[in-house]
């Protein structure tokens, strides 16, 4: 017989199915809290459809946009005023991050796809000095209170998606296109795999199935 809970699971799976939003966007506006109110240059890895990159602009002198997805990367160029400051190279993000140094680096629901150690230390290498590194990134629910996140996630994500849909039937937003992959990393083990590559560096759990890490290199 199927619990009660996986009932309500599948429920609320449906419901954020025919309501989805943006969870990495979410998270644009409190990425910008973050950063100098006016920085020369910054760099945004997995860049996707340039949401960021563009809000990014707003504050920089330059903003560079790298993304291995072609599709997604011209997408992102369609969308971003000529005037804009910011451009786009599709390039690995190990590989072909371009020369730095950077005053700002995000890094949004990317570092799950890549070696966590040798990503973070290419970031940090290409950070200035007293610039800032933000991350936000998935991770594996393993403990109690990730499982407990998780539940008060689940209505407030069907909630959201209900406001962010009211009024009619609003498009799912095209950030990627590649293949998604799920995180496999615990949260203690990106705890613990940060601070020996950025030391100091801040890590905390957040709603919708997300951390966030930031790091000012001095």
């Amino acid at each position: 017989m199927t619990t009660l809970p996986h009932r309500v699971l599948r429920a609320l799976d449906r419901f954020n199915a025919a309501h989805p939003w943006d969870h990495n966007a979410h998270y644009h506006r409190w990425i910008l809290r973050q950063l100098p109110g006016r920085f020369d240059r910054a760099l945004d890895v997995g860049s996707g459809s340039g949401d960021l990159a563009r809000l990014l602009a707003t504050r920089a002198a330059e903003v560079r946009g790298v993304d291995s997805d072609p599709v997604i990367t011209a997408r992102a160029r369609r969308l971003t005023p000529p005037t804009a400051p910011v451009a786009f190279t599709i390039a690995d993000a190990l590989t072909g991050v371009p020369a730095g140094p950077y005053d700002v680096i995000t890094c949004v629901a990317t570092l799950h796809h890549l070696p966590f150690a040798e990503a973070l230390t290419v970031l940090r290498q290409r950070l200035a000095p007293g610039g800032t590194l933000v991350v936000v990134g998935l991770y594996r629910a393993d403990t109690a209170v990730d499982h407990l996140l998780g539940a008060v996630a689940a209505p407030l994500n069907a909630a959201t998606g209900w406001l962010k849909n009211k009024g009619g039937s609003a498009p799912r937003p095209l950030s990627m296109t590649a293949p998604t992959r799920p995180a496999g990393m615990t949260f203690a083990d990106i705890v613990g795999g940060a601070r020996d590559v950025l030391p100091g560096a801040r890590l905390r759990r957040r709603l919708f199935w997300r951390y966030t890490l930031v790091w000012r290199r001095r």
